[in-house]
Formats: structure tokens, C-alpha cells, sequence
């Protein structure tokens, strides 16, 4: 049967006490409708409808680039009614599964299992037992165990808060069903909204049969309502992660530490060390070692590879069986080739190191392409700006560049070459040979130095 996808996003979230929409509130480095989205992306539905309200132009502007039929709630006047919005769009013979933009953890797998059940001829919610039920609305069940209704807690009666059973408010119904039912809702209740969830009893006394599904845990019927509640999700989806990592066969030296904000791809025995933050797409080959407190983002890591602590990588690549770190920072556009090394504390950017190199200690290396077998010398500075345009430095294979170095761009130094420490290098440096530029050392005899006036 056809599906059409409800997602209800207009709520102001005024309890995150934030000039952002709640829906774009970021949720493990990504806006959490985004998360609801991606989930929805695997149902294969026919069209998806976003109901939006406070911050409409801000969340359309978000997901411009996303196939969504956008619906305005002028007014909040309850769930009920904000489905309503959407349904004059839907055709009476789709199932109409409605989603919360601000519950983002429900998965594929529950929301197809929750679609089976409601069927081509009935409506389905999916439910959670929870220990401590207070502020849901509770599912109230017959002698023989069938639903009755959904209660919400302000409208409950004491027995009735007694259930431990709680509606989530995700359903999967027929549009056609949705429409009548809705049609007849009222805003007679303590909150004096039109409730979504009154229509399970308009089904009970319609004959339509009402079923109910649960997820595998309740983590995925988190909803968010403030501060506290997001750092809840953050923290079990993090936990999420961190389980699906180590069910693939990766070593984490302590799950709770490790922090995946996109997608990450690894290969066999990869290990991770704890405080590593991952953004974006990563992919890290097999047996590449990352260590403690590193961020890594939008990059690929090949085979064999260290990435020592306190680390930085954005949106480069790294070839196999290199080193990189401790304390560096390989900013985007970055190429690393096989067995290289990029010490501690050097800073690289829109550059590309070829095989065997090393740029061991406290340099900058920045718009420029480096041979293969190079070694760069400690506190070496590829000076690429000159106040309005980057240039380029290129340096051959085998090269040698002394300490203290300072290559001005535009500049080139040819292959074999060596420059000597200290040297500033403005003009192309020739192949095979020794190339210095520094002022002329001297010393001045009798040279005293000053001393402060007493007072």
C-alpha cells in the first residue's frame, strides 16, 4: 500500500529557552529532524510531509535540498489538528504514518514492524512500557486486552495513571480513516487542544480494529522537550553508536567516550582510544589506530595507519602506513601519501606530502606539493599569503630543507636539493644543490648590555 509520512515539527520548544526552532536543534553534530529524515529515507514512502510553525522559514531553509512537501500550522492548536494540515494532500488510499520531528531515535525496523501492523483495514501505535509513566498519555485496555482509548495524563483518572503502558503518539493508519476521525475531534479537554490520540476511541466504536506495536528499547520513543531531555538523546545515541561499532569488530578502548556525529566506516581491527569525536563521513581502513582525544572529520584514513593523541583532521586523506601527530592539525584539502609522517604540532592545509616524507616538528606547510622522500625540518614555513592571494610552493623528490626554514611563495626548489637551516628562500632553489640565504653573522666587541636608571 502507498505510504505517506507525516512529520509534526512546528512546536516553538520554548523550554530549550532558544532562539532556534526545536526541530534544528543540533542532536549529535546534525539538526535532529534531520535524523527523523534519514529514517524516513529508508521506508521508501511516496511522499513525505513536514508540518512546520515557529521558525517555518528558517527549518524550510535547512532541508532546501530535501524532496518535502512543507505544511503551515498558523496556530498550534493541538497534534490532532496538526495533522489535519497534511491530510487535504493525502490520498485516501495511502497508509499515513505520523512521526514527531522531536522523537529521533525510532528506527527503520520499528516503523516497518508498526506499517505491517496497522494493516490495509486498521490503525496502529506503537507503545512502551515504562517504569515511571508520568507525563505520557497512558493506553487503557479492556478485560480482554484490547485498546479502548488513549488517555492523556492531565485527563486521567487515578487508576488510569496507574498504567505503566504510555502512547508515544507515532500511529500508522488509512489516510481515509484519519480524515473521518479527525474531522470529528474536539478541543474539549484540560488542555483545550484537538488531541491526535482521540481517535482510538473513535476507532473502538467504529469496529476498526486497533493494534499496537513496541520497539526494541524505549531510547527510541525519547521525545525532546528541553535542555535536559537533548542531552539524554545525545548521550544514548552516542551509546548507540558505540554498540554498532563494536558489534561491526572494532576495538573501543571505553565506549561511553567516543562520539560518532555522522557516519563512520571502518575496516578490520581499527581501534579508537576514548574522547575521539568523529563528523561527517569518515572511513578508517583496516588496522589504523586512532588515539586519545582526536577530531576527525569528512576523511578517509587507509590501512596501517597511527593517528596519535590530541589530533585534528578535516577533509583530508591519508595514505596507508603513515603517522600523524601528536598535536597535529591537517586542515581541508590535505593529501597524505603512503608512510609519511606529520609530527607534533605542524599545521598542514591544501597540501599534498608524497610517499617516505616527513614534517616532523612545529611547521607550517600550506598550498604547496611536497616530493616524495622529503624531510622538512623543525619549524619550517611555507609562506603562502601575501596579504591578498595564496601561492604555491612545490618541492621535488629528496629534498632536504634545514630548520628555521621560510620558503616565500611563489617558489620552487628543484629535486636533490638541500637548503640550509635558517635560510629564507624567495627565489627557485636549483636540483642537486646547496642553497642558503641568510644575513651574514656577526659579532660587535665591546658591546654592553643596557641597564635600568635607578630610581
Amino acid at each position: 500500500m502507498p505510504l505517506s509520512i507525516v512529520i509534526l515539527a512546528a512546536g516553538q520548544g520554548t523550554r530549550m529557552h532558544s532562539n532556534l526552532p526545536k526541530v534544528l536543534q543540533p542532536l549529535a553534530g546534525r539538526p535532529m529532524l534531520a535524523h527523523v529524515l534519514e529514517t524516513c529515507a529508508q521506508l521508501n514512502a511516496n511522499e513525505t510531509h513536514v508540518v512546520i510553525g515557529h521558525g517555518a522559514e528558517a527549518v524550510r531553509e535547512t532541508f532546501a535540498d530535501h524532496d518535502i512537501r512543507w505544511v503551515e500550522q498558523a496556530k498550534q492548536l493541538g497534534t490532532g489538528h496538526a495533522v489535519a494540515q497534511a491530510l487535504p494532500a493525502i490520498s485516501d488510499k495511502n497508509t499515513a504514518l505520523v512521526l514527531y520531528g522531536d522523537v529521533p531515535l525510532v528506527r527503520a525496523e520499528t516503523l516497518q514492524t508498526l506499517i505491517k501492523a496497522a494493516g490495509p483495514a486498521g490503525l496502529a501505535v506503537l507503545t512502551a512500557s515504562l517504569e515511571d509513566p508520568a507525563g505520557y498519555g497512558r493506553i487503557v485496555r479492556d478485560s480482554k486486552g484490547r485498546v479502548t482509548k488513549i488517555i492523556e495524563e492531565k485527563d486521567a483518572t487515578k487508576a488510569e495513571r496507574a498504567i505503566s503502558e504510555i502512547n508515544t503518539g507515532l500511529i500508522a493508519c488509512r489516510a481515509h480513516f484519519l480524515k473521518t476521525w479527525i474531522a470529528k475531534l474536539s478541543d474539549d479537554n484540560a488542555q483545550g487542544e484537538y488531541y491526535l490520540t482521540d481517535i482510538i476511541g473513535m476507532a473502538v466504536k467504529d469496529g476498526v480494529a486497533v493494534h499496537t506495536s513496541q520497539p526494541d528499547s524505549v531510547v527510541e520513543t525519547l521525545g525532546i522537550n528541553d535542555r535536559r531531555q537533548l542531552a539524554q538523546v545525545e548521550a544514548a545515541l552516542r551509546q548507540r553508536n558505540a554498540n554498532a561499532l563494536l558489534d561491526a569488530g572494532v576495538t573501543l578502548v571505553d565506549p561511553l567516550r567516543v562520539d560518532v556525529r555522522g557516519r563512520l566506516e571502518c575496516g578490520h581491527d581499527v581501534t579508537i582510544d576514548i574522547n575521539v569525536v568523529f563528523e561527517g563521513n569518515v572511513k578508517l581502513d583496516d588496522n589504523v589506530s586512532i588515539g586519545p582525544n582526536c577530531y576527525i572529520r569528512d576523511s578517509q584514513i587507509e590501512q596501517d595507519c597511527q593517528v596519535l593523541p590530541n589530533t585534528l583532521i578535516d577533509s583530508a586523506h591519508i595514505g596507508p602506513r603513515s603517522q600523524i601527530g601528536p598535536f597535529a592539525r591537517l586542515r581541508p584539502e590535505t593529501f597524505v601519501g603512503s608512510e609519511v609522517k606529520v609530527g607534533n604540532f605542524v599545521e598542514v592545509k591544501k597540501s599534498a606530502i608524497g610517499k617516505g616524507s616527513k614534517v616532523s616538528h612545529l611547521s607550517y606547510i600550506g598550498d604547496a606539493k611536497i616530493g616524495k622522500d622529503v624531510n622538512v625540518g623543525a619549524g619550517t614555513i611555507t609562506c603562502n599569503y601575501d596579504g591578498v592571494n595564496k601561492h604555491r610552493t612545490v618541492i621535488g623528490d629528496n629534498v632536504f630543507v634545514g630548520s628555521g626554514t621560510n620558503l616565500v611563495a611563489p617558489v620552487k626548489v628543484g629535486a636533490d636539493a638541500t637548503i640550509g637551516a635558517g635560510s629564507t628562500i624567495t627565489k627557485d632553489a636549483p636540483e642537486g644543490e646547496l642553497t642558503v640565504a641568510r644575513v651574514r653573522q656577526s659579532s660587535v666587541k665591546g658591546w654592553k648590555k643596557p641597564e635600568k636608571k635607578a630610581k
